[in-house]
């Protein structure tokens, strides 16, 4: 008789992602997203004097939107989320947020289902690959699951330099991933030109990062955000072009064979 020692036990994922099934359970992922969005990086957001002791990030999309989060396990904690509105709910909210920035027209000429994503954040002691990969591997399972043909959101760049880092990464996205002319969307307020030229290769933030992984291509110019003071990059995936790598990782190598890791984003 063999004893099994603790050793041998499977391990409990630190993490969970799971959709928000209470009001408690938005209103903190509302949280959340006011701590990065309004916090961190300065974007004027109403809603300050709400919450109690915290301000909250609400707003007109919220109620017709999924929440997807990620817990850690030990403390239940939410310490990451994205929304996500589909193409069947989006006329009862007044159409899809990231029509508020560019022209959309262009959605009604792809076949089969689309879903948007978008208010997505990491807490800051959270970003790491896990969580991020935590969070996709929620967004893909939703994806397969529920049958969506496309994918869409923005990836926000900061310009807390003016603008340069942006326009250095934009010129990469055009040379190296930008869909065909046909899907492209126009940004109702361009990106201006930057004050100077970045000095060095400019980093991609996480969720863009992601979003190119995954084999998502960029959509045209970016928009400017002026409340949020960043570039907005309108990124689509076509999810018969998910890259074999990630749909692997992501979905297994079951519904990978059988097909063919964030920062923040606000949109």
């Amino acid at each position: 008789m063999s004893t099994r020692i603790d050793g041998d036990l499977p391990r409990k994922p630190r993490f969970e992602v799971r959709f928000a099934e209470t009001p408690a359970e938005i209103l903190e992922t509302q949280k959340l997203r006011y701590r990065i969005f309004a916090g961190e990086l300065g974007a004027q957001i109403a809603g300050g004097a709400e919450g109690g002791s915290e301000g909250i990030d609400h707003d007109q999309y919220d109620p017709f939107c999924r929440h997807l989060t990620v817990r850690n396990a030990d403390t239940g904690r939410i310490v990451a989320c994205t929304r996500i509105l589909t193409s069947e709910r989006a006329p009862a909210a007044g159409g899809f947020y990231s029509a508020s920035e560019f022209d959309l027209a262009m959605l009604d000429s792809l076949p089969g289902r689309v879903m948007e994503i978008g208010r997505t954040c990491v807490a800051a002691e959270y970003r790491s690959g896990a969580v991020i990969a935590t969070l996709w591997q929620g967004i893909a399972s939703t994806i397969v699951n529920e049958g969506y043909d496309y994918l869409f959101g923005c990836a926000s760049i900061g310009l807390e330099d003016g603008g340069a880092t942006a326009h250095a990464i934009l010129e990469q996205i055009r040379e190296q991933y930008m869909a065909p002319a046909w899907q492209h969307v126009r940004p109702y307020i361009p990106l201006p030109a930057a004050d100077r030229r970045a000095t060095e290769k400019p980093k991609m933030p996480p969720l863009l990062k992601a979003y190119l992984s995954l084999g998502a291509k960029a959509c045209g110019e970016a928009y400017w955000d002026r409340d949020f003071n960043c570039a907005d990059v309108f990124m689509l995936l076509n999810v018969s072009d998910l890259n074999p790598r990630y749909a692997r990782h992501f979905l297994g190598q079951a519904q990978a064979a059988g097909g063919a890791e964030a920062g923040a984003g606000h949109a």
